[in-house]
């Protein structure tokens, strides 16, 4: 540095020796101390992906771009009050403060943690969306039980109100797949079911929609525990049940596809999260190609996990939330929805879900993440993950198809087996602090106070069983449990020890 300075002649951008790896693992080697590289440095991930410390640049890796690239994404908020003039008040108060997108989550669905829209007849939505303009925004319909019904009353309550349907941005998140993963059974068998949902389509369409009309939730795999390519393995099996049904029953298959959106679970592994979005778009486009259709840049729909969040400690939630909009914006994400940081203690109050909608926007508005098309394109780390996760969740796809598609091995159970294995070795890390949990299981806040939720008691598991005797389907539910839950039930009990006692528990 000083020959630099001291010479005139010599530009201030004169090259460094060029770094090799080799030069770094010797710098490592010593580092490392004799300990042994592979186990200090080299990790795997739930799927049984190896994960490097480093990567060479893939300069010729090809652009990955969603419907909005060089867009902003859209900032979604939740309306899950179960009191109609209260949602109202809540999304009207979201998009006069940037939110330009609503998830409209309906009671008896899971993501309404037993809350939600009540849905029974129309005019309860028309209330709940009373002062919004729905022609201005996107709108995304988070499913009931019976979805089909509550779509064409949506759509009836729309066309009451004038809107003309081709002008409007709405998802109309038909799932009934994920209704029987959550609920174990189901009152349908799946080709009368398929041509329903092919008859709501169409109708739709006749009358001027534009869809998606369907969706596969991938947060029920998520929630169980599920790996990153068992989600998207699940993801794709499913797509293409719904692929299936809507041409064997007169929908043409381009139309198809355009007619399928994803809801995508986003946690706070940054890197595993963008390689995620990326890898689902591989792969979407992947199953166009083999069906002979022109691939197009699918809806995707982020929220940031559940399953990642805390009753303890729950501000570290926000930081976990931040790193999980960051990685949903950078994969590629349509919309990004962030749950309020005290979603996961109750009904959140105006301040929480203020910080949910600023966690996008200043991401968005001060970081200009969006700016970049793909900006992890050509980084070699993230290109190696995209592509060994598309390969591993592609295999695992075609598993599922070889044991009959995603609705027979869901009632014969293989797919519900492999996730408890997956789920059992992460709580297996957790309980070990492997797999650490800050302001749980790490770094604990003894003295914490818990924030305030609104002061609504919620009416519903929030997950709705059919009687057994008009089951045509039955399956092993797969249950919704955060990573946390039983480091908090520890918690519990050192805390009843100690008021039971006035000292806590020793190990």
């Amino acid at each position: 540095m000083t020959t630099l300075m001291s010479d005139a002649t010599a530009p201030f951008t004169s090259p460094f020796p060029p770094a090799t790896e080799t030069d770094w693992r010797k710098r490592v080697e010593t580092v490392l101390k004799g300990a042994d590289f592979q186990k200090k440095l080299v990790s795997r991930s739930h799927d049984g992906l190896i994960i490097q410390p480093i990567y060479a640049r893939a300069p010729d890796a090809p652009l990955i771009a969603g419907g909005l690239a060089g867009k902003p994404w859209s900032v979604s908020a939740r309306v899950d009050h179960p009191h109609t003039e209260a949602a109202a008040a809540q999304a009207r108060e979201d998009l006069q403060g940037g939110a330009d997108s609503l998830a409209l989550v309906f009671a008896g669905s899971q993501s309404s943690r037993g809350y939600g829209l009540p849905c029974e007849a129309a005019m309860d939505l028309d209330a709940a969306l009373s002062g919004v303009h729905l022609d201005l925004i996107r709108v995304r319909l988070d499913g009931a039980p019976d979805s089909v019904a509550q779509v064409m009353a949506v759509a009836a309550l729309l066309e009451r109100r004038k809107l003309n349907p081709a002008q409007l941005v709405i998802d109309f998140g038909m799932d009934p797949i994920a209704g029987l993963t959550r609920n174990g059974q189901a009152s349908w068998t799946w080709p009368a079911m398929g041509k329903r949902l092919a008859e709501a389509v169409l109708a739709l369409q006749s009358r001027g929609f534009k869809g998606p009309f369907l969706t596969v939730d991938i947060r029920p795999y998520h929630e169980a525990g599920a790996a990153e390519g068992q989600e998207l393995a699940a993801a794709l099996a499913q797509g293409v049940l719904y692929l299936r049904a809507l041409e064997t029953n007169g929908v043409a298959l381009a139309a198809a596809f355009r007619a399928i959106s994803f809801v995508l679970p986003v946690d706070a592994d940054q890197f595993m999260g963008v390689a995620k979005l990326r890898a689902l778009r591989k792969l979407w486009a992947k199953v166009a190609e083999a069906c002979r259709v022109t691939p197009e840049p699918a809806m995707l729909h982020a929220e940031t996990s559940w399953r990642m969040l805390t009753k303890r400690d729950p501000h570290v939630n926000i930081l976990r939330a931040t790193i999980a909009t960051f990685a949903a914006g950078v994969g590629g994400a349509d919309t990004v929805t962030v749950l309020p940081f005290t979603q996961v203690l109750g009904l959140p109050e105006a301040q929480a879900r203020r910080l949910a909608r600023n966690t996008s926007i200043v991401l968005m508005e001060e970081a200009h993440l969006w700016r970049v098309i793909d900006p992890v394109a050509g980084a070699g780390g993230y290109e190696v993950l995209t592509d060994q996760l598309a390969a591993k969740a592609w295999a695992l796809f075609q598993q599922i198809e070889g044991e009959g598609g995603i609705v027979a091995s869901l009632t014969a159970g293989h797919l519900q087996a492999r996730i408890a294995a997956t789920a059992m070795a992460r709580a297996r890390q957790v309980a070990t602090r492997r797999e650490p949990i800050t302001g749980t299981s790490e770094f604990a806040n003894l003295g914490e106070t818990a924030p305030a939720v609104l002061d609504v008691p919620p009416t519903s598991t929030g997950v709705t069983k059919t009687p057994a005797i008009s089951a045509e389907i039955v399956a092993v539910p797969l249950v919704s449990q955060r990573t946390s839950e039983p480091f908090e039930a520890l918690r519990n009990r050192a805390d009843a020890i100690l008021a039971a006692t006035g000292a806590r528990p020793k190990v």
